[in-house]
Parts: C-alpha cells; sequence; structure tokens
C-alpha cells in the first residue's frame, strides 16, 4: 500500500515542516511592556518630583535675607569746622626806659591812639645832658690840638726838604699828628654815644596804636633795662590775630587762604570776616590740635583785642573721605565694621570714622566708593552669608 505521506499528485517531495515562533517578537514585546512601564512612572512620579525639587528650591531662595543697600557717598560741599579763638592785637609793645632820670612829662594816657614816632613821655637826665657838654668841650680841645699837629707836621715835612730839621723830629710831628686824629675820633664817638643817650629823653611810640598801659607818673625815678616796670604798653590794633587750634583729625584740610567767620557775644547780629594765613605745620604734642592764625581788618576798631570769638572755617571737603548713615554701622570687637554686598554675599569692611554729623558720619580710611553697604544690618550677620539686593523702592523682606 502507498504511505500515506505519498502526495496525491504522484510526486515524491517529502511536506514541509512546521514553521517555528521568531525571538524577536518576544523582544518586542519586552520592549513595549517597558516602555509603558517607563511611560506610567514619568507621567506618575516626575511630576511629584519636579515639585518636590522645586518647592526646595523656593524654600532655601527665600531662607536667603532681602537687604536694603547704599553707595558710600563723596563730601561734596565745604564743611565748617567750629572752634574757640583769642583775639590778639597784630602788634604789642612794652615800652621800655633806654637812659636814667626822672619823668619830666607824660603825654598820654591809656585809651589814646598815636601815631608812630610820637612823643609819649619826656625823661629829664641832667647827668647825661653834663656828660655830653663836658664831651663837646673835650672835643673841640681835641680838634684845637689837631689842627695844631696837622700845621707842624706839614712845616716840618717842608723844612725835611732843605734838612733844616733832623728826621727825628719829623717823624715826631708826624705821630703827634697821628694821635691827635685817633683823640678826636674816639671824643666824636663818645658824643655821638651821648647825644643818642639824650634823644632817650624822648620815649616814642613804635607804631601807630593804642595805649593800653601807663605805669608811670611825673617826679618817677626812671631806670634803663627791661628788667624794670614797662613806662607803655601799646597795641597796634587796626588788624587782628586771632588764634584757634584744629583738631588732629582736621589738621590736613586746614590751609592758608580758607575764610574764617567769626561770631562774638558782644555783637549777636554783627558778622565779621577774615582769612587764615598761616598754620603752625606741626601738630601740638599736649593737646593733640594744629595751631591757627587768622587776620582780621579793624580799621574801625569795633573789635577789642584779647575777646573770644567762635570761628567758624569753611573747610573744603576731602576727596579720600565718604559719607555713610549712621544705620549701616557695626560695632565689633576689633573695630567699627560695616557689612557690604559682594556677588550676592556678605562682605564685612572694618572702617575708620572722621567727623560725626548726628545722622551721618565721616569715614576717613575703610572703603573704596564702589561698595553696596547694607542698611541696618543684623547683628549676626557674618562675611558670607548669601543676600539679595532688595529692588528700590521694595521692602526688604528677610530682616528682622
Amino acid at each position: 500500500m502507498p504511505s500515506d505521506t505519498t502526495p496525491q499528485d504522484g510526486s515524491s517531495e517529502p511536506p514541509p515542516a512546521p514553521k517555528k515562533r521568531r525571538p524577536w517578537r518576544s523582544l518586542l514585546a519586552i520592549v513595549i511592556v517597558l516602555i509603558l512601564v517607563v511611560g506610567a512612572f514619568a507621567f506618575g512620579a516626575l511630576p511629584r518630583i519636579h515639585a518636590r525639587n522645586t518647592v526646595d528650591a523656593e524654600t532655601a531662595a527665600m531662607a536667603i535675607p532681602y537687604v536694603s543697600v547704599v553707595r558710600p557717598e563723596r563730601e561734596a560741599v565745604p564743611q565748617d569746622i567750629v572752634l574757640p579763638g583769642n583775639i590778639q592785637a597784630y602788634g604789642t609793645a612794652q615800652i621800655f626806659a633806654r637812659t636814667n632820670g626822672y619823668l619830666k612829662r607824660w603825654n598820654v594816657d591809656i585809651g589814646a591812639h598815636v601815631k608812630k614816632g610820637q612823643v609819649l613821655a619826656v625823661i629829664a637826665t641832667p647827668e647825661v645832658d653834663q656828660q655830653l657838654a663836658q664831651t663837646r668841650g673835650t672835643l673841640a680841645a681835641a680838634e684845637a690840638n689837631l689842627r695844631l699837629a696837622e700845621e707842624t707836621a706839614r712845616r716840618f715835612m717842608e723844612l725835611k726838604k732843605t734838612n733844616a730839621v733832623s728826621r727825628q723830629e719829623v717823624d715826631n710831628a708826624v705821630g703827634s699828628l697821628h694821635t691827635n686824629q685817633a683823640t678826636v675820633q674816639a671824643q666824636r664817638a663818645t658824643v655821638r654815644q651821648l647825644e643818642d643817650l639824650q634823644s632817650f629823653e624822648q620815649v616814642r611810640a613804635p607804631f601807630d596804636g593804642v595805649v593800653t598801659a601807663r605805669n608811670i607818673d611825673v617826679g618817677d625815678l626812671i631806670t634803663s633795662g627791661a628788667t624794670q616796670t614797662p613806662l607803655f604798653s601799646v597795641l597796634q590794633a587796626d588788624k587782628l590775630r586771632v588764634y584757634v587750634n584744629v583738631p588732629e583729625v582736621s589738621a590736613q584740610a586746614v590751609r592758608p587762604g580758607l575764610t574764617a567767620d567769626l561770631a562774638l557775644a558782644a555783637f549777636p547780629n554783627g558778622h565779621f570776616t577774615g582769612k587764615l594765613i598761616r598754620t603752625a605745620d606741626a601738630i601740638d604734642m599736649t593737646t593733640r590740635t594744629l595751631l591757627a592764625e587768622i587776620e582780621v581788618d579793624n580799621s574801625s576798631g569795633t573789635l577789642l583785642p584779647g575777646a573770644y570769638a567762635q570761628v567758624s572755617l569753611k573747610v573744603p571737603p576731602r576727596q579720600d573721605t565718604y559719607i555713610l548713615p549712621i544705620g549701616v554701622l557695626m560695632f565689633r570687637k576689633n573695630g567699627l565694621h560695616v557689612a557690604t554686598v559682594s556677588k550676592d554675599h556678605v562682605v564685612m569692611k572694618q572702617i575708620f570714622p572722621g567727623r560725626d554729623y548726628g545722622d551721618r558720619i565721616e569715614v576717613l580710611r575703610g572703603l573704596t566708593g564702589d561698595e553696596q553697604v547694607i542698611m541696618n544690618p543684623q547683628d549676626s550677620i557674618t562675611t558670607g552669608d548669601p543676600v539679595r539686593i532688595a529692588p528700590p523702592g521694595g521692602p526688604a523682606k528677610g530682616l528682622d
């Protein structure tokens, strides 16, 4: 019998083998499942993770405080330094006697305005007058002897030409002439000295001024020398000197040429102006101040030497100093500090203050002028703390 496997068409080929299941289809199914799982995770979990990260970032950002900042300002207007001043006369002279005698008369008293060279008093010097008269007589005799010696020497010189006199006699005559010449010169010097002493009988004013003291009266014994009581005191009051002691912190800004305003209690509505003409150019080691002299015109005689005045000096602003509000200051153990902002972080800087203007303070050192200084900083703030600068006009959030 024919086999069941023999094809009906009579061919002798065997039947085809059954088809096998391909592996890539399984892999595709696995990938599809994974994609579905990842998609489900991304759709459900990732938004929650993103939301949590956003909340964390916002929480961290809210923890960084906002701060208000100001910038250091340069002094733009001249500053007034008010100092106590002592008004003194431009010139003061204590007049002493230069000769001995008795006061014959005085011509001026205290308060008198005198001119240079004016006679203030006359001293009677009888001893000097007698010595001068005697010396003049001696000088006249010496001049007579000189004339005789000149004539004798001339004659002997003529006789020498004819050999009528010896060489010794000529030399004696010439020597006598020289001796008499020296005697006359000495007597003339003595006369000039006594004349100078006699001229001191008249006590004269050394300059235009006012007499502030008279310590003599008619008949007083006058003795020359500065160890005695002065006869008069004279002040030159058409110009005045006002001396002030400038604190060391302002000494560098005080220079000749500055304008000074004077206020006196005796003139509530008065206005007096002077000019700073010189300084001592050295700090006094006792007071730590700089002595400055101000010249004031007093041709009207309104101001009196010896008075007290409040002097206001108009000092130009310094270019290396800055002005800050008081609210930025922080007091630390090692000095005065301010908190500045650099790249959204705090940088503490030590400053050295100058003058205090009440709501503002002068900073001499420690700033460059480009800083952003935090207003009203917390006491706990330190270098490195993160901060954010509040927008202009907006509230400074995050500060107590």
